[in-house]
């Protein structure tokens, strides 16, 4: 192999420094690299590695057949994002069905496309044609009915894509045929970005949750620590539009929250005869976990027929020089060591640019001599005693497996757990368990039994009442279905409170405004509530004035899901239980950040709750199942009858002289 005279300056700055041996035992995993000839090789670092290793792979490594350790250089291949540019000259002429823009690029970049400016809040969907030209008077066609719009939903896509090129003019019609004309504020200039590789990601779909209005889509990467590319939707839906939103579960104040990474648009319209799709999202993000979560708003359509999800990845190069031809060893997973210091910005942008004989890492292979200095694992995963005397309630955590588990808080517990489950606490014998809460964008419903309670004194007016399973279930919103055609009414929900005296009053909950008109998709209406109701009992009235009474029916209420993640002892056959009703209770201090990593991205065995226990005596038992006036008025007697007890006792005993 005939080295040039820059491969000759990449070895020698390679070998100008001798490193020390690398003691394989400190780190958990070892793959062998095969180089055949002497020289630079390119390794394409595979998801095994990337989930094995630390996030910035300061703990990789590679070594020789003699052990000692070999300089390498790590980098991530990114596109060079997109840059807008405002036109030198733009000028806009209205025509009867179309608005043309003209405008003056005043740039020598690849240009890939257009977005359009408009005011806030504007509502639209339009057709363009792009046509760029050289000098102005030909014109070459570029796109032609390509869909820009924006919805009241927040779907929204101002841009308009075309083949890459250098235009001194373009031309941008905007077809006005079927809808007025847009007041268009300005158009900037897409500049091409720089491609980098991205290879196929395999995705599993683990969940799937509808809730009010909007489809969760929880995916398994596969792998953490993975720069996700982009991410698609297949559905053999003819024609939608959905915003959707990017998110991922992150520890945020000793809680697990779902933070947005990045939102966008699917859509498929048809203009013209014409149907544009598209149902990719670009990420380009590096996700430290496994989970993806795919939020999806449908408004008031259905949610979309998905068929599967796609998507692709960046790719992370490993770069080192080979003296000799052997086997090479990648070693990973120490998550103590300090990050490696070497030397090689100076031959940086060369070293990615070099030609490089392309290498490939074996099988992931766990080290046997492997010496952990800290195994935050092998750490007992429990917190300090506990005295559960003053919790009320109980149910035993009912396990599949050992390991990280997730349990879904039914409404036993949400009823009668603090708001914000200070008082939540799993316990295995007298020990704590450390916990997270973890609280996704999922709801569920509940059906309502509900009646007419219309006031006679109020003909015009028509109310419902709704029973709730139970009271105090920490609802958020009512839906219900309309058999009416046409209504328009202002809806308002209330239940019946009582003050600190006794005294009834009207506690209003939430406002809304229900409209309806012939040939409209059927769908559900919602009252969302500004406060949690206290009681078992919503009312939901309107007034209808000089029109007919609406027919409601199919009440639901949704309420919020919450989850708690722990981890089990793997060597307690002990029942575990989860404690809970302790009003004076503050909240746990774990050390979350010993637990944290572990529960967050590991994955997780569902648990259910068993049968709820009452850790108190009878009579409170039947104090707690009271409420309201039922409560005042058991009060009431339980107090006559004491009184009365202590006359009786009064005049049995013996009077004194």
């Amino acid at each position: 192999m005939k080295f040039g005279f820059a491969d000759l300056l990449i070895a020698a700055f390679f070998c100008i420094a001798s490193l020390d041996a690398t003691t394989s035992n400190e780190c958990r995993f070892s793959q062998s690299i095969d180089v055949p000839a002497p020289g630079l090789v390119r390794v394409n670092v595979p998801p095994e590695t990337l989930n094995a290793a630390r996030p910035d792979l300061a703990d990789v490594r590679v070594t020789d057949s003699a052990g000692r350790e070999v300089l390498y250089l790590i980098y991530r291949p990114m596109p060079r994002r997109e840059s807008a540019l405002r036109s030198q000259e733009l000028i806009t002429a209205l025509e009867p069905t179309a608005t043309r823009i003209t405008l003056t690029t005043g740039t020598t970049s690849m240009l890939k496309g257009v977005t359009f400016e408009t005011p806030p809040g504007l509502e639209f969907i339009k057709a363009v044609m792009v046509e760029g030209s050289h000098d102005g008077a030909t014109w070459l066609q570029l796109a032609t009915d390509k869909p820009i719009f924006r919805m009241a939903d927040g779907a929204a896509n101002p841009s308009v894509s075309f083949s890459e090129g250098v235009w001194e003019s373009l031309r941008l019609t905007i077809d006005d045929s079927r809808t007025p004309a847009v007041p268009f504020t300005g158009v900037l200039l897409e500049v091409a970005e720089t491609n980098a590789p991205a290879e196929p990601l395999l995705l599993t779909l683990k969940t799937r949750d509808e809730s009010f209005g909007v489809t969760r889509l929880s995916l398994d990467l596969g792998a953490m620590n993975l720069t996700v590319a982009s991410l698609g939707i297949e559905t053999t839906d003819p024609l939608f539009v959905r915003p959707v939103t990017i998110a991922v579960p992150e520890l945020a104040n000793d809680n697990i929250r779902e933070r947005t990474v990045c939102t966008g648009s699917v859509y498929r319209v048809d203009f013209n005869g014409k149907v544009e799709s598209q149902v990719e999202i670009p990420i380009d993000r590096q996700i430290l976990g496994r989970e993806l979560i795919v939020l999806i708003d449908n408004g008031d359509s259905p949610p979309l027929v998905i068929d599967a999800v796609h998507g692709s990845r960046r790719v992370t190069n490993l770069l080192f020089f080979a003296p000799e031809a052997s086997r090479y060893q990648l070693l990973s997973g120490n998550s103590q060591c300090a990050a490696p210091r070497y030397d090689l910005s100076e031959l940086d942008d060369q070293l990615k640019n070099a030609g490089a004989t392309e290498g490939r890492a074996g099988p992931l292979i766990a080290n046997a001599d492997y010496k952990q200095p800290d195994n935050l694992a092998a750490l007992p995963l429990t917190g300090a005693k506990i005295d559960v005397a003053a919790w009320k309630f109980r149910k035993p955590i009912q396990l599949s497996k050992r390991g990280a588990q997730q349990i879904e808080l039914d409404p036993d517990v949400l009823v009668r757990t603090a708001r914000d489950q200070r008082d939540l606490r799993i316990v295995v014998e007298d020990q704590q368990l450390p916990f997270l809460i973890e609280r996704p964008s999922i709801s569920r419903a509940l059906p309502l039994a509900s009646a007419r309670a219309d006031d006679p004194k109020k003909p015009r007016l028509s109310r419902w009442s709704l029973k709730l399973p139970q009271a105090g279930i920490p609802i958020t919103r009512i839906t219900c279905a309309a058999d009416s055609a046409l209504f328009q009414r202002e809806m308002r929900l209330w239940e019946e409170a009582t003050d600190n005296r006794g005294d009834r009053f009207p506690r209003e909950l939430g406002h809304a405004a229900w409209k309806k008109v012939p040939g409209e998709t059927t769908r559900d209406f919602a009252i969302h509530l500004d406060v949690a109701p206290r009681g078992d009992t919503l009312f939901l009235e309107t007034d209808n004035g000089d029109n007919p009474a609406i027919k409601l029916h199919d009440f639901r209420g949704h309420y919020p899901v919450t989850w708690v993640i722990f981890k089990t002892p793997s060597d307690s056959t002990q029942p575990i239980w989860i404690y809970y009703g302790n009003p004076g209770a503050a909240s746990p201090r774990y050390d979350v950040a010993l637990i944290a990593d572990q529960l967050l991205r590991a994955e997780r065995t569902p648990a259910t709750l068993g049968r709820q226990e009452n850790m108190h005596s009878k009579s409170e038992r039947i104090i707690q199942t009271l409420s309201g006036s039922s409560l005042y008025i058991f009060l009431g007697v339980l107090g006559v009858v004491v009184i009365g007890l202590l006359v009786l006792v009064s005049r049995l005993l013996p009077r004194t002289q």
